[in-house]
């Protein structure tokens, strides 16, 4: 009767210590590092356990978000003792203040090694920016555009 009073309290130990850790690893956000090359930003999230099924990958304004929903596998003729994974995982990551991308070409791809790759296509800056100032100083030549139209 003590063993068995021993067992059940060693059970609900491991089980609300296994469960504050879950809760923590849910409140921490997702890892991640921001990479850059001539034509893209890659950016790679930590997405251990995940499923393509389990990833939702979202751009809002300048930064890429993340929401992974894991679920826990099975196992016949084990129970659980240490619920310790966070089964609902986020990050985000901002870009530069100054990128210009193209949002609706981006990709997400989840590698075999746990990894989530994002890549964020950048877009030429059109070299616009010396007729802005042009005309941001010369305030007559204001019906220039209209010749173009006709």
């Amino acid at each position: 009767m003590i063993r068995e009073l021993g067992e059940t309290l060693e059970n609900a130990v491991f089980e609300n210590v296994g469960r504050a850790s879950s809760r923590v690893q849910e409140r921490k956000p997702l890892p991640a590092d921001l990479l850059e090359s001539d034509d893209a930003y890659l950016v790679v999230f930590d997405a251990p356990g995940a499923t393509a099924s389990d990833v939702q990958v979202r751009y809002v304004d300048d930064r890429v978000e993340v929401r992974i929903d894991r679920f826990r596998d099975f196992h016949d003729g084990f129970d659980m003792l240490f619920p310790g994974r966070g089964l609902s995982l986020d990050g985000s990551l901002t870009l530069p203040a100054d990128a210009v991308v193209d949002a609706e070409a981006a990709t997400a791809t989840l590698k075999a090694d746990g990894t989530l790759q994002v890549t964020v296509p950048k877009v030429e800056a059109e070299d616009t920016a010396p007729e802005d100032e042009e005309g941001a100083t010369d305030d007559h030549d204001s019906d220039e555009g209209d010749d173009g139209d006709a």
